[in-house]
């Protein structure tokens, strides 16, 4: 009985440090941003495509866009978009340009943190400097907002952060976004936006038990939104099997209505809505020209 008293004791110690190593274990790597000058209307631009109003504004509420989003309920717990104006309490407004950009491209807050991955900070991590000082220079212009909104509700073990750093580890894998030679302009510039900064397998992309989305199903679909929603397949066999072409999908990013003359309702309602149609026609038909993979053989 003592010797299997020592052992649990001594098991209960091995996990106890473990998580104080973890605790302390830093992540992120250094940024120096602060000379670079912003475009705003870019960062807005890229702050539309990228989803951050559609993400961190919630109507319903009555609450000022960008105030802090609708609770997303998930098989973790349920996460809420946090207030992104330039309150300096409840919202950005204290933050320095380092900690935006280590925010969006790494997912760490600014005091060290790693942030749950419901903030699709791994499709961002190919933004450049310079787009990181553009949307930086639209954020300083949204109004202060002395609102907290909803606050996440996680159980335990998923409320201790510190356990986030072996899920990056393990899972933040950023799918490709690096120009191909081989293909054109329009390919090119649609997998910067679709892989990257749209983000369209966040939802697109089935996860496994631990929430990582499965790499090997890029772009596959997904029947196990929050909500219970769920989201199609976009891979380019899927959509010309339902009839989809390049053009009739980016005019569906324009006016979410799909070749049949349905509605795209839901959370592609809402991504069309704040997001798409906000782009540029040769931004929605390079998105589509990818994902039709239309063009570059």
């Amino acid at each position: 009985m003592a010797a299997v008293l020592r052992l649990g004791l001594a098991a209960i110690g091995l996990i106890a440090v473990g998580s104080a190593a973890l605790a302390v274990w830093p992540v992120g790597q250094p940024v120096e941003l602060a000379d670079l000058q912003g475009d705003v209307d870019r960062g807005a631009y890229l702050a539309r495509a990228g989803g951050c109003i559609a993400c961190h504004s919630d109507p319903a509420s009555g609450r000022a866009p960008l105030a802090g989003g609708a609770p997303i309920a998930s098989g973790f717990g349920t996460f809420a978009p946090p207030n992104l104006t330039t309150d300096p309490v409840h919202g950005i407004g204290a933050w320095r340009i380092e900690d935006f950009a280590k925010a969006v491209r790494q997912g760490i807050s600014p005091g060290g943190d790693p942030y749950y991955p419901a903030f699709p900070y791994a499709f961002y991590g190919h933004l450049s400097d310079q787009d990181i000082a553009d949307l930086w220079a639209a954020f300083r212009t949204v109004p202060p907002v002395a609102d907290l909104g909803p606050t996440s509700d996680l159980p335990f073990p998923v409320n201790q952060r510190f356990g986030l750093k072996l899920w990056r580890a393990a899972f933040l894998h950023a799918p490709p976004t690096a120009p191909r030679p081989d293909r054109s302009d329009a390919w090119n510039r649609g997998q910067w936006l679709v892989n990257g900064l749209a983000h369209c397998g966040a939802c697109h992309t089935d996860r496994n038990l631990l929430g990582a989305r499965r790499v090997k199903a890029r772009h596959a679909g997904s029947d196990d939104l929050p909500g219970g929603k769920t989201a199609p397949p976009i891979t380019p066999e899927a959509l010309t099997r339902r009839g989809w072409t390049v053009e009739s999908l980016a005019f569906a990013l324009k006016s979410g209505v799909a070749p049949d003359g349905d509605v795209l309702g839901g959370g592609m309602g809402e991504v069309v809505q704040q997001g798409t149609a906000w782009l540029s026609p040769g931004d929605r038909r390079a998105m589509a020209v990818y994902l039709m993979d239309g063009d570059g053989e």
